[in-house]
């Protein structure tokens, strides 16, 4: 039988790229998208989640395990740590699509540079790597950049002026880091566009994100 994931999403921004991913990697998942783009609206406007923010998430989380779903893949980075705690409210796992990266990132180095191109990224984001980095044994300081033009321009639909403010970004960060991550799924179709002089690994979160959900499918089939 397959499995069904059910993908929480903030904005509709994320829901090609991971149906897309997950199409290419395990076409044999049946993906459920759940979306309501006033989450990260809400979050922006404020600066931060609110707890009506976290109990919508909890509300999505209980539905997502009401329609039969084996896993939910949390998909953006601002929620995630609302995704904690309304994971705690369910009986199925929560995998959260940055996880995986921020893990990889504190294996490689403490230097880690941070790309967001939305400013309620850049806390729960930093935290992550932070809290990857202690489980590993290991310090993480984490140098965030926020290209704030950029999200706005990928939302009216200018994806070159995206891609061009935050590649710079990213090339500045390079030069001090040991690595640079970027924070949102939607920057992660970049990688084919930075250059290979770079210096330093790149990471996104897109498809170590759903290779995360493959993974965990697997070792739980065995």
């Amino acid at each position: 039988m397959s499995k069904k994931i059910a993908v929480v999403h903030t904005g509709p921004v994320t829901v090609d790229p991971i149906k897309n991913t997950f199409a290419a990697l395990a076409p044999e998942l049946e993906i459920v998208n759940i979306v309501d783009d006033s989450l990260l609206k809400d979050a922006m406007a404020v600066g931060h989640v609110t707890s009506r923010i976290v109990q919508r998430m909890c509300w999505y989380f209980g539905a997502a395990e009401q329609l039969g779903a084996d896993v939910v893949f949390n998909a953006c980075s601002t929620v995630g740590e609302a995704s904690d705690i309304a994971a705690a409210t369910i009986g199925i796992p929560v995998i959260k699509v940055d996880e995986a990266m921020a893990r990889e990132a504190a294996s490689i180095g403490e230097r880690i540079a941070l790309i967001a191109t939305v400013p309620t990224t850049i806390g729960p984001s930093s935290r992550l790597i932070e809290k990857c980095a202690r489980a590993q044994g290991k310090a993480a300081s984490v140098k965030s950049t926020l290209c704030s033009t950029a999200f706005e321009l990928l939302l009216k639909g200018d994806k070159a002026g995206h891609d061009n403010a935050v590649i710079e970004e990213i090339t500045k960060a390079s030069r001090e880091a040991d690595v640079v991550v970027l924070a949102q799924v939607s920057m992660a179709r970049l990688l084919s566009s930075i250059p290979d002089t770079l210096g330093v690994p790149v990471l996104a979160s897109l498809e170590l994100g759903v290779k995360d959900v493959i993974s965990f499918l697997a070792r739980q089939a065995q």
